[in-house]
């Protein structure tokens, strides 16, 4: 490896700061890099991933940190190097550009560009030589050079003709005539659901197998009969399998094999931030021990691995250690005897698979797919709880001797989108749970936020040492606003949701396409690229536009604002025309749309929120299942200007009192929990 840094020397992203050493000279994307390409006349040769990535660090060693090819590609391209967390605006593009040309997608993701920035070849991992179907690197760079200096016309025609169709992409077709019912669009999404369910192991699809957030949120949302069995199986295959961590808690990002067995190792943020809200929503309708615990474990991990010290989430946890996926996580039986002794040892294997010649390159993932603790508990005539916490010291053990191996290295930018779907999930556990930690930690990262990555009305995208950088997308200020909104909805503070309503607004002012209705990407004053985004369909995290839909909606409730609510109606009918063609791969546009489908139910708590008879009231909204429920609530007369829900609110002869509207008719006002679930659900 160079001992001479390139041209990432300055740059804060930990994944640019992996390729600073590389002998290939790296820039980053700005003007410096996109001028050199036109004045040298030579293609820009654009690298995309994440710290995390495994095929990422996998190519670093085999290509780019080879002399030779990286002397090919300093002198015959501008070599770029590009963080998909920090440019998800670039990554979008080119990734539709890569996945037009190939038929797929992936990170690492490479592509060849003009000097005007139109892609004309790109692909995902290259080898170093031919291998597996695919060219090696060093070929395909003398071929592309071989292209670019004696076939320029047909490379120039090819780019010009990927970019049309680019733009044609972006530009979404206009709001349908007649009307799309997106209650017909939900209904063909749960078909479309039950088709690809499997029903051996949950989920959808085959292997490689992606957690399927939205997905079951929809599910969840849609009302139909089948949906609870689809989540509940999908949801407890993913917690026995090994793509749940049973030592420290938490996800990895996705199963490579259909049984939720052996994970791609890494561990991101947005994936606990995206499952919590889903087990704690299973766990309001079954009150079942191991959604609790899924929960519970999850965000036990987020606090003690990707916490800041002040309070900001961090992004994620590497596949890798000492150079090898998986290698921090796996055991050996002897491994396990050592620390726990040979008779809690040889029982803590037995219960989660761990055996010799392993499930994984020679060593063990621990899972629980041969029984589950609840099996186990009815075998030995157990209750489950007491089993978990005869186990709980034992993962204590090796949760500790794990600390002591090699660590993953930790991608420690802090990132406002996936902040915010954190807050989120941090919210909805407390008040599911009420633990005081999960409340306490969503507003640490709040404040950070807040501090620190806002700048006036404008957010920006990322946050590491001291330096927040570029202007924030959709994704930043939906995603941060419906947290913020949860927030609000479970502790009360006017100050959370007066800056939701703030986000919303610019959401309005700088994301709105108000020619044909939806939400831009990027805003009205953002880095003009090949083409502008308006992308609705979800991918890794849930459409940016669905969210924004979602929080203006809610959000049009609580203050009764109607250009909330007619932005998100007119972007509902922009993407109407789009979700009916596969409707399950809107999943979160259907869960924002079905907001819009009926009356809401509005509360309003009036009384001390640290009387614990006003905490009863609020457990009691919390307790329910999501929906079209609006919560405010705070003191008799405590500044609650501008607030619909409290105007004119008061307690019931000194008892805290809860409200409940629906389709512009109010209750009387109830002073017990029971009375308070029964006017909800009656």
């Amino acid at each position: 490896m160079s001992r001479r840094p390139n041209h990432l020397a300055g740059q804060t992203s930990p994944y640019l700061l992996q390729h600073l050493f590389n002998p290939v000279d790296w820039r980053p994307w700005g003007d410096d890099a996109l001028s050199l390409a036109r004045e040298s006349d030579r293609p820009l040769f654009v690298s995309i991933g994440y710290a995390a990535c495994h095929w990422c660090h996998v190519m670093e060693r085999e290509s780019f940190e080879d002399p030779a090819v990286a002397a090919l590609l300093n002198e015959r391209f501008v070599p770029i190097k590009v963080d998909r967390e920090e440019r998800p605006d670039l990554d979008d593009v080119y990734m539709n550009a890569v996945q037009m040309m190939t038929g797929q997608g992936g990170w690492p993701l490479n592509v060849f560009l003009t000097p005007d920035l139109e892609p004309f070849f790109g692909g995902t991992y290259f080898p170093p030589e031919d291998r597996w179907g695919r060219i090696g690197f060093p070929e395909l760079l003398r071929r592309i050079d071989e292209a670019w200096r004696l076939r320029r016309g047909d490379v120039q025609r090819s780019a010009a003709e990927l970019t049309r169709q680019l733009r044609a992409i972006a530009d979404s077709p206009a709001p349908a005539t007649d009307e799309v019912s997106w209650q017909a669009a939900g209904a063909r999404a749960v078909e479309e659901l039950a088709d690809r369910f499997d029903v051996r192991w949950g989920g959808f699809g085959a292997a490689p197998k992606f957690p399927p957030d939205q997905a079951l949120r929809w599910l969840s949302a849609s009302g139909d009969p089948r949906a609870a069995g689809m989540i509940d199986f999908t949801l407890q295959r993913m917690a026995l399998g090994g793509m749940y961590d049973h030592v420290g808690g938490g996800f990895a990002r996705y199963s490579v094999d259909e049984r939720w067995l052996v994970p791609h190792f890494e561990k991101m943020l947005y994936n606990q931030a995206l499952l919590v809200p889903e087990y704690a929503e299973a766990y309001v309708r079954t009150k079942q021990p191991l959604y609790r615990r899924v929960v519970e474990e999850t965000l036990d991990f987020v606090r003690r691995e990707l916490t800041h010290e002040d309070g900001a989430l961090l992004s994620s946890l590497d596949a890798d250690s000492e150079g090898v996926e998986g290698k921090f996580y796996v055991w050996t039986p002897d491994q396990v005897r050592a620390e726990l002794g040979r008779e809690d040892g040889e029982w803590y294997c037995e219960v989660y698979g761990i055996a010799d010649g392993g499930n994984f390159e020679g060593r063990s993932i621990p899972n629980l797919l041969g029984g589950s603790l609840a099996e186990r508990a009815r075998g030995a005539g157990v209750d489950e709880d007491a089993l978990a916490a005869r186990l709980a010291p034992l993962r204590a053990r090796l949760l500790e001797a794990r600390g002591r191996r090699v660590r993953p290295s930790t991608d420690d930018k802090v990132l406002t989108a996936w902040n915010g779907l954190m807050i989120s999930a941090l919210a909805r556990a407390h008040q599911v749970l009420g633990r005081p930690e999960d409340r306490d930690s969503a507003r640490r990262a709040a404040e950070f936020v807040l501090a620190r990555l806002t700048d006036g009305d404008r957010l920006r995208v990322t946050w590491r040492a001291g330096r927040a950088q570029l202007n924030g997308y959709l994704d930043d200020y939906a995603f941060l606003a419906r947290g913020l909104l949860d927030l609000y909805e479970t502790t009360f503070e006017r100050r959370y949701l007066d800056r939701a309503a703030a986000l919303a607004g610019t959401v309005v002012a700088r994301f709105e396409d108000r020619e044909r209705g939806g939400l831009w990407f990027t805003s009205d004053d953002h880095e003009v690229l090949l083409a502008r985004s308006r992308t609705a369909h979800d991918g890794a995290t849930p459409a940016g536009a669905a969210v924004a839909i979602e929080t203006l909606l809610r959000l049009a409730v609580h203050l009764d604002h109607e250009p909330f609510r007619a932005c998100a109606r007119n972007a509902l009918r922009a993407y109407a025309p789009l979700a009916t063609r596969m409707p399950s791969a809107f999943a979160a546009m259907l869960t924002a749309a079905a907001l819009d489908g009926g009356p809401w139910r509005e509360v309003a708590i009036i009384g001390n929120p640290a009387d614990p008879r006003f905490v009863d009231l609020l457990r009691a909204v919390h307790g329910l299942p999501r929906g079209r429920i609006a919560i405010a609530g705070g003191p008799p007369d405590g500044g609650h200007a501008g607030l619909p829900l409290l105007d004119g609110r008061t307690t019931a002869e000194g008892r805290p009192a809860a409200y409940v509207c629906s389709g512009y008719a109010c209750r009387a006002p109830v002073v017990d929990a029971r009375s308070l679930a029964t006017a909800l659900t009656g």
